[in-house]
């Protein structure tokens, strides 16, 4: 796969600094790897520390949350290179283990699927022809962690990106109401995040294919990986993973070529497809 541009949100730590080193080795000097933050000093200390390893990352400020963000990267990006090869979208909210889920959701939700969202929206359409878009998700993000009964709401062969954003917000309006029990939502707010990521990204994939576009479109889950996120939740973390070492499936992912063998609209852990039902 020739990659010149690469994006990944969400970047100045974490699993996200360790995409873009691991892209910055794969991909070569001569590619553009953008090291995306919403804060400016913490992107270039980042940018400043991969620099140190001999690697070339570029700063574009980027903060999901804001779609005039969103939309400035895509335009700087745009002006700048023509077009993008490769966007990973990993930005991600903690949930806090001590705050109740009422009090978070919206903030998680706006930043992990509205965030999504906007990314998409703004960068996808900039994807040249031999692209990619990953969604960093999780294995959570199968249909299957959800009640039958709330699978209708998504229905990827029907559903539109728009009809998940709307579903989110009822949603999150279940949870502030303390309605989301009564209609059959998992306690965990993380899992019908995950299940939406995911949904859209099948929904995209479904679309750029109808489109008879030559891009692949897939959602990622890295597996457990030793991060500050993730440690308040589990108890033993013996066999997580260092976000380098989880960041290397993620790659091969994103660098496969666009052949008929390459998944598409899939979610895919450890380089194998998760079945979403």
């Amino acid at each position: 796969m020739s990659t010149d541009v690469a994006v990944v949100t969400g970047s100045n730590q974490g699993l996200g600094l360790a995409l873009v080193r691991s892209l910055c080795r794969a991909l070569g000097p001569e590619a553009a790897v953008y090291l995306t933050a919403r804060d400016e000093a913490r992107g270039l200390a980042a940018v400043e520390q991969l620099r140190a390893e001999g690697l070339r990352p570029r700063l574009a400020r980027l903060d999901v949350t804001d779609e005039s963000s969103v939309e400035a990267c895509a335009r700087e990006l745009a002006d700048r290179h023509g077009g993008v090869d490769l966007v990973i979208s990993n930005a991600a909210a903690r949930i806090a283990k001590d705050l109740p889920a009422a009090r978070q959701v919206a903030t998680f939700i706006d930043t992990n699927n509205h965030g999504t969202y906007r990314v998409i929206r703004r960068f996808a359409p900039l994807l040249r022809e031999g692209g990619r878009f990953l969604v960093v998700a999780s294995s959570f993000g199968s249909l299957r962690n959800l009640a039958p009964n709330l699978h209708p709401r998504f229905d990827v062969g029907r559903c539109s990106l728009e009809d998940i954003e709307r579903e989110m917000d009822a949603y999150v309006a279940a949870v502030r109401d303390g309605r989301d029990r009564d209609e059959g939502w998992p306690e965990w707010i993380n899992v019908p995040s995950k299940v939406a990521q995911v949904a859209s990204a099948k929904v995209l994939a479904r679309d750029v294919r109808r489109a008879g576009r030559d891009v692949r479109v897939d959602a990622v889950c890295p597996g457990l990986v030793d991060t500050d996120a993730s440690r308040p939740w589990f108890a033993d973390m013996s066999q997580a993973q260092t976000p380098d070492a989880a960041a290397a499936d993620v790659v091969w992912l994103a660098t496969l070529p666009t052949s008929a063998a390459a998944p598409h609209g899939e979610l895919v852990r450890h380089r194998q497809v998760v079945p979403w039902t």
